[in-house]
């Protein structure tokens, strides 16, 4: 009888050991969207959301090559800062695809930032104009951090604007932008923040309060703008300014009970992107939007790789199967 393999639990700190980059989360993406429908399989995302405001979500996907499976449950309370915890707390489980067995249980907070700028990334490859320069950050967490490393990664940055409502998270991560020796600015508006500015990424903390502030008709010609958060602070009236908007999923978005966007304008999904039934953006002056609510296939490319990094140069802790 075969028995269970030892199960590696891998904490934040050693997943950021792992040292994994922008462009090895984005390959291991690109790997798994190509091979949709032959040997990667992705579920539209499980969401409960009770009256309170908490957010709670379940995703699911699958490969056999890489041959894992996983799991990821997430729970979004905007009550947690209060008690000194972070608005977000997730878990990422990994399985062998093929036997079921256990392999591995990830820090999901890690895994959610991750792969989200990963996404993120995938997109503004064939979304942003290749020159672009300035980015502006509309929200100051964890998604601002990762898309910073991503997107710096990826374009010649040399302007970054930041807007937050939150005064200790906005100097951190300006902090954090500075040390990487980017200049930094901090206007007074929103509108400010993301005119004239080539990228924009918002990530603002979605809660029953939260009323729509920013407008797509401030977008210069030729912007990408990439929406973590829904798409909710966005005004809906405002989406049809953009020339394209792309979505994660079009099936995952045909299923949700609220759409991100008016459905009529969406003009595909990332996996039409990378396999090329989508085209990429064709003009300068084109604005463009990549609006999502997150893709399991991506918890899977992330799991899945820093899972085999774990492995190949033994860090994480073994627990008995």
């Amino acid at each position: 009888m075969q028995t269970s393999p030892s199960i590696r639990y891998l904490s934040r700190d050693v997943l950021q050991s792992l040292s994994l980059t922008p462009q090895d989360v984005v390959a291991s993406i690109e790997h798994l969207l190509l091979g949709r429908r032959q040997y990667v399989w992705n579920a539209p995302k499980a969401v409960i959301t009770p009256p309170d405001g908490r957010y709670m979500m379940a995703t699911l996907a699958a490969a056999d090559d890489p041959p894992y499976l996983a799991v990821k449950a997430l729970v979004l309370n905007p009550d947690n800062p209060n008690h000194g915890l972070e608005s977000i707390n997730a878990l990422v489980t990994l399985l062998d695809s093929r036997s079921g067995l256990p392999l591995a249980i990830l820090d999901g907070n890690w895994v959610t930032a991750m792969r989200t700028a990963g996404l993120s990334a995938v997109a503004a490859k064939r979304l942003a104009r290749p020159d672009a320069s300035s980015i502006a950050f509309i929200g100051c967490g964890v998604q601002a951090r990762s898309h910073l490393q991503a997107f710096s990664a990826l374009f010649p940055l040399r302007e970054v604007r930041v807007f937050g409502r939150g005064a200790a998270s906005r100097d951190a991560f300006c902090h954090e932008v500075e040390s990487m020796g980017l200049p930094v600015t901090t206007p007074h508006t929103a509108q400010e923040t993301i005119q004239q500015v080539d990228l924009i990424v918002t990530s603002v903390t979605l809660s029953p309060q939260l009323q729509p502030f920013l407008d797509a008709r401030w977008l210069k010609p030729g912007a990408f703008v990439t929406m973590t958060d829904l798409a909710a602070p966005w005004l809906a009236e405002s989406m049809s300014a953009l020339d394209r908007i792309i979505v994660d999923d079009v099936e995952q978005e045909a299923s949700m009970a609220k759409p991100l966007v008016d459905p009529k304008l969406i003009a595909g999904d990332l996996t039409g992107l990378v396999t090329g039934t989508v085209p990429g953006r064709s003009t300068a002056e084109e604005r463009m939007a990549f609006a999502f609510r997150g893709l399991a296939l991506g918890d899977l490319a992330v799991a899945g790789l820093a899972y085999q990094r774990a492995c190949a140069c033994s860090q994480g802790t073994l627990m008995d199967g």
